[in-house]
């Protein structure tokens, strides 16, 4: 049946003004309604648009795998090199340089003449002291066979003996003094730079040069106290120093002190390397590592890649989302929490929080929150190598 307005009013009019109230009433609150869940939609849906709109951009990360290496415990220090023998080598009497038998950086034989001062007096006095040593020598024989036939007392004889040892004794005091003033080398060694001339006066004292034995060389190091129930002689130590960047020195514990420092609770560990090519020199200071234990393995991160609190340390997964309405790939960041563990050079062991395999970011976190989206370029990545060296731009 088609609508009829007509019909309508009449039916309106025919009603009660009571009646006719509550229906007005009634569509205005329905009207009034509709308009209020309608502006509070259209206010949700304003909002949502702005905060889209005031979203944080992409943020462009680098991102690493984290993987499960084996880990060699290893206890480490900082050493010094020293000489198994070394000397500055110098003259306990002083006098004029006459002759010298070295240069500079030979290796010489133990014994061999190094340097010697002018002592022409001194021989000169030795002869004198030689001669009558000689003389009282002769007497004393003379005496002897005049003892036999009673020509002399035993008392002339007594007397004759004890002036020839006290000749001797006065010759070898006198050949001492020669001998100092010659310098031998004490032991087998490298020598160092020659720090005299010929002519120059000497106290006694002054160096004359060094002399070091260089193979095999010492490598002394300290330890804290709870290392040494892992420590033993004739465990492997390898060192490294930063002369040789990327090379390592293997050797030996061969000495432990047998007591604690008492100011520092640390123990001194002595090492021995073989040095045949003479590159380790004393006094250099070197890396030691010494391995203890079995080998481990653990899932490894660059340190870059950990972000360190006091509430506890966390890295940002990269969690793959799809694909946006563009097709590109939608990544996300994730923050986790994670226990680290022991660290070598630039990385770092976690003991628990993420597996092998996990991507993670490795530069860039700061700038990070959860859901953040990430634009990955691993173009450049940090250092994430188990025994750096110092590079020099």
């Amino acid at each position: 049946m088609p609508f009829d307005p007509h019909d309508v009013t009449q039916h309106l009019r025919g009603m009660k003004p009571l009646t006719k109230r509550m229906i007005v009433m009634l569509a205005l609150a329905a009207v009034a309604l509709i308009l209020i869940f309608g502006y509070e939609a259209f206010r949700s849906y304003m909002i949502s648009r702005a905060m889209r709109a005031f979203a944080s951009p992409p943020q462009t990360v680098s991102t690493v795998v984290a993987t499960e290496q084996a880990w060699q415990p290893q206890l480490e220090a900082v050493g010094t090199l020293r000489a198994v023998m070394g000397a500055d080598l110098s003259l306990e009497v002083a006098g004029i340089v006459d002759q010298i038998h070295f240069h500079s950086a030979d290796d010489v034989a133990a014994g061999a003449v190094l340097l010697t001062l002018r002592s022409d007096q001194d021989i000169s006095q030795l002869h004198a002291l030689q001669a009558t040593a000689d003389l009282d020598r002769i007497n004393l024989a003379r005496d002897q066979k005049q003892l036999k036939v009673n020509a002399v007392s035993q008392a002339q004889v007594d007397t004759d003996a004890a002036t020839l040892r006290n000749a001797e004794a006065q010759v070898a005091a006198q050949q001492a003094a020669v001998d100092k003033k010659t310098l031998r080398a004490p032991f087998a060694g490298h020598l160092g730079i020659r720090q005299v001339d010929v002519g120059q006066y000497l106290n006694a004292g002054t160096t004359i040069v060094t002399l070091q034995a260089l193979d095999p060389i010492y490598l002394d190091f300290t330890l804290p106290q709870q290392a040494l129930a892992q420590i033993r002689e004739g465990q492997k130590v390898t060192a490294t120093v930063d002369t040789f960047p990327g090379e390592t020195f293997a050797g030996t514990i061969t000495a432990i002190n047998p007591k604690v420092d008492v100011s520092t609770r640390n123990v001194q560990v002595r090492a021995t390397l073989p040095n045949r090519d003479h590159r380790l020199l004393p006094g250099m200071y070197a890396k030691v590592a010494v391995d203890v234990g079995a080998v481990q393995r653990y899932v490894t991160l660059p340190q870059t890649a950990i972000t360190y609190n006091p509430y506890g340390n966390t890295v940002f997964l990269v969690e793959d989302k799809g694909k946006d309405a563009q097709g590109h790939p939608l990544l996300e960041a994730h923050q986790t929490f994670v226990t680290t563990g022991p660290t070598r050079g630039d990385q770092v062991a976690i003991l628990k929080g993420i597996d092998a395999g996990a991507s993670v970011v490795s530069a860039g976190q700061m700038k990070l929150r959860n859901g953040t989206r990430l634009i990955v370029n691993n173009s450049v990545q940090p250092s994430d190598n188990p025994s750096p060296h110092p590079q020099e731009e």
